[in-house]
């Protein structure tokens, strides 16, 4: 359902009744192993986790089964049963920060990634079956280029979401994040699929990322550095040809991501370049999220 799953609520509260990971309250760390820094360390608190559940039930109606918002309440509790923290009480992080839920609208549904203080817990598909059966192409425009817009000619299927309508959701879940050499490969990897060349296009979104990239390794201040969202804006206009995500492109691309990641990191980088083809492919395939 999500890109890195939160960590189920049994688990949590048994983790809780043994001392937790760190010998004390369940962190957020414990709950999502892709967050770092300060919030990895932060106790859940009560008004963290009934947050997130007024933002999920804003975009999705009702609180996912399973989700962040589920995941945040079972920790919550438990740390308020063992005292750790107060029913009233919310950390630093959120306080400051807050959670927010970024929706992006493609031909068939909807990408909805969830954030806690900024770092991205959960990405999620949400499948209109209105949009399905001809009804929301002209809504696709709201959230993702339309993909006329592009070199998307001879594409007949308007319902399925292109690798450069991929790439503009990730400009927008992680359009904030620094370009690594790990997204520019997995972006390498996505025109690759998307143009069906071998070599990369001059000028191009590779060409792009790789130039950012190896710039922001010499950058001494994060405020420097090109983002994601400074390269993939408008990725399907850039694309000389595009196409339909297919699963072969999101294991492409991901393991372009996955064999640059530096460092311990593992899987794909929260809203980054390979969770979004990976769940556009999921749309593609018409798998809801809540049956996942």
């Amino acid at each position: 359902m999500s890109q890195e799953q939160p960590r189920r609520p049994a688990d949590l509260q048994e983790e809780a009744a043994s001392g937790g990971q760190h010998g004390g309250a369940v962190r957020y760390g414990d709950v999502f192993p892709a967050v770092s820094g300060g919030l990895a360390q932060e106790a859940v608190a009560p008004q963290d986790a009934a947050t997130m559940q007024s933002a999920e039930n804003l975009v999705f109606g009702q609180t996912l089964r399973g989700g962040p918002a589920a995941a945040m309440q079972s920790a919550a509790t438990a740390n308020e049963r063992m005292g750790a923290v107060g029913h009233d009480q919310a950390t630093d992080a959120t306080a400051v920060q807050g959670v927010t839920v970024s929706e992006t609208l493609v031909p068939g549904g909807r990408i909805v990634t969830e954030f806690v203080a900024g770092q991205a817990v959960g990405q999620y598909l949400e499948r209109d079956d209105a949009a399905a059966s001809g009804g929301g192409a002209a809504g696709a425009a709201g959230g993702a280029t339309a993909r006329g817009a592009g070199g998307a000619a001879g594409v007949a299927d308007t319902t399925k979401v292109t690798i450069g309508e991929a790439l503009e959701a990730t400009a927008l879940a992680a359009g904030d994040m620094p370009v690594e050499r790990s997204d520019a490969a997995a972006i390498q990897a996505a025109e690759a699929r998307a143009t069906g060349l071998d070599a990369t296009v001059p000028g191009g979104l590779a060409a792009q990322a790789q130039s950012a990239a190896a710039a922001n390794a010499w950058a001494s201040r994060d405020e420097d550095k090109a983002t994601l969202g400074d390269v993939l804006a408008d990725a399907a206009a850039k694309l000389v040809a595009d196409k339909p995500v297919e699963s072969a492109d999101a294991v492409r691309v991901a393991g372009a991501e996955n064999r640059n990641r530096q460092g311990d990191a593992a899987g794909a980088r929260p809203g980054g370049v390979a969770a979004s083809m990976a769940a556009a492919a999921r749309l593609n395939r018409d798998e809801a999220v809540w049956d996942e």
